[in-house]
């Protein structure tokens, strides 16, 4: 099988499957570089426009503005601000101290600190260049 950079979009299309995300940015450069820097991701295939990344086996896509010019979503979104409110990403059993010393060392914004939380999760919050919240996590020991 060819790998995702040599793939045409046709191809690629056809191997998505299950449940996907794509997130509308601003720079893809930008956003490839957070994931890839502070939460790990492999750039599998970027250009100006379009990045699609992996993590943990699964694909997640990047689409900047302007390939959604006929798009129904293209309208919706706002010229300035954050994108992300209202949807959070989640990344399970990924070290959110790891991750947040990634974000603070890179200058990215941790909107929450790495903390244990009741329901059995350590987690931190970070945010992307779009303001996509990103939570990562790693189960706490059951206590005895």
């Amino acid at each position: 099988m060819k790998e995702a950079k040599d793939l045409t979009a046709p191809e690629l299309g056809r191997l998505l499957e299950g449940f996907g995300v794509n997130l509308l940015v601003r720079r893809v450069a930008a956003s490839a570089e957070f994931l890839r820097a502070v939460l790990q991701f492999e750039v599998l295939r970027q250009s100006e426009d379009y990045a699609v990344l992996a993590h943990r086996g699964k694909w997640y896509q990047l689409h900047a503005d302007p390939t959604y010019a006929s798009h129904p979503l293209s309208a919706l979104l706002p010229e300035a601000g954050m994108r992300g409110i209202g949807v959070e990403l989640r990344l399970f059993e990924v070290d959110p101290d790891a991750a947040e010393k990634r974000a603070r060392a890179g200058g990215y914004e941790v909107l929450q600190a790495t903390a244990d939380k009741p329901h059995g999760l350590r987690e931190c919050f970070l945010l992307d260049p779009d303001g996509y919240c990103w939570a990562q996590s790693v189960r706490l020991p059951e206590n005895e």
